[in-house]
């Protein structure tokens, strides 16, 4: 983490004590905003990988083997990364670890049901309600403050949910009811790994977000459904390196990010997520949203982009 840093221009720790106050806090809101940035490019790929993954997999059995997987590479990063000495939470946090674990279960299980029936550019803005949601509890659970104008332009995101839905809720109503659920389950688990960050090392809180929710859904195919892998080998390679990138490195970049910057302002970085899955989902499904969700999705992205802009002059 440290060689990467210095990559990006950033100094070392001996140059960081060399420099005044400000100049710290912005070298540390840079370095924030870089892994908040990269880690959303990463997690975008969801969409278009278990998208395509999810034509070979069932929701169940994908999200089992996402999990585990994740959980996998997790583990393997955090030995090499030398944390492997943290892995038990300190108690005060070992609940709230937990919860974690449970609502990824709960969230995936939701929101890959629900991406199975959409078109994933409409589910990627559809995702823009998750870093609204979790805004709204940061200021309700950690006191982050929000404006009057943020209200503002997060109402205009209400707004392009509706419009995307209106005449079609028949279709794509079960779809959209599953994706808000998960989002509000993604909401509570940013809650949690912004507080277990300033005790515990990200690579260890990101592994059991993984590793928990595994179980979780392990247990939900056990009770309620049939694991089927008997699918064909390119949905495997595919599922694979969805893995490793999206719920497994991104999310590890995501919870460094965490102890740079608020949520909050994480939270806005992620509303960007739209801009990457449309091309890439035009490029490599050949998918575009309808009209109408084109127009809702363009809207709930006005209202993210307002909200960047907000963020932005806040920080003038």
């Amino acid at each position: 983490m440290a060689n990467l840093r210095r990559t990006i221009g950033l100094s070392n720790r001996a140059e960081e004590d060399t420099l005044t106050p400000r100049e710290r806090r912005l070298m540390r809101t840079r370095w924030g905003f870089f892994l908040a940035i990269t880690s959303t490019v990463l997690v975008s790929t969801n969409f278009i990988t278990a998208k395509y993954a999810l034509e070979g997999f069932d929701p169940v059995s994908f999200s089992l083997v996402w999990t585990a997987l994740a959980a996998f590479f997790g583990l393997v990063i955090l030995i090499a990364a030398g944390e492997a000495k943290g892995l038990v939470p300190p108690r005060p946090h070992r609940r709230p670890i937990l919860l974690l674990g449970l609502t990824t279960g709960a969230g995936m299980l939701f929101g890959w049901a629900g991406l199975a029936l959409l078109d994933p550019s409409f589910a990627a803005f559809l995702w823009r309600f998750s870093p609204l949601m979790t805004i709204g509890m940061s200021y309700v659970v950690l006191k982050e403050r929000l404006f009057m104008w943020e209200i503002a332009a997060m109402l205009i995101m209400v707004v392009g949910g509706v419009v995307s839905t209106l005449g079609r809720w028949d279709i794509v109503g079960l779809g959209v009811t599953l994706t808000l659920v998960s989002c509000l389950m993604v909401g509570v688990q940013m809650i949690v790994a912004k507080v277990a960050v300033g005790d515990m090392s990200p690579y260890v809180v990101a592994f059991y977000r993984v590793a928990i929710g595994c179980v979780v859904i392990a247990v939900w195919a056990v009770a309620f459904g049939d694991i089927d892998l008997d699918v064909e080998a390119h949905y495997w390679y595919v599922l694979i390196l969805g893995a490793l990138v999206g719920p497994c490195i991104s999310h590890i970049l995501k919870f460094w990010a965490y102890r740079y910057v608020d949520l909050t302002r994480v939270s806005v970085i992620v509303m960007m997520q739209p801009l990457v899955v449309l091309p890439m989902a035009y490029g490599i499904l050949g998918k575009v949203p309808s009209g109408r969700e084109l127009l809702g999705g363009m809207i709930i992205l006005a209202g993210a982009l307002w909200l960047v802009l907000i963020h932005l002059k806040g920080d003038k």
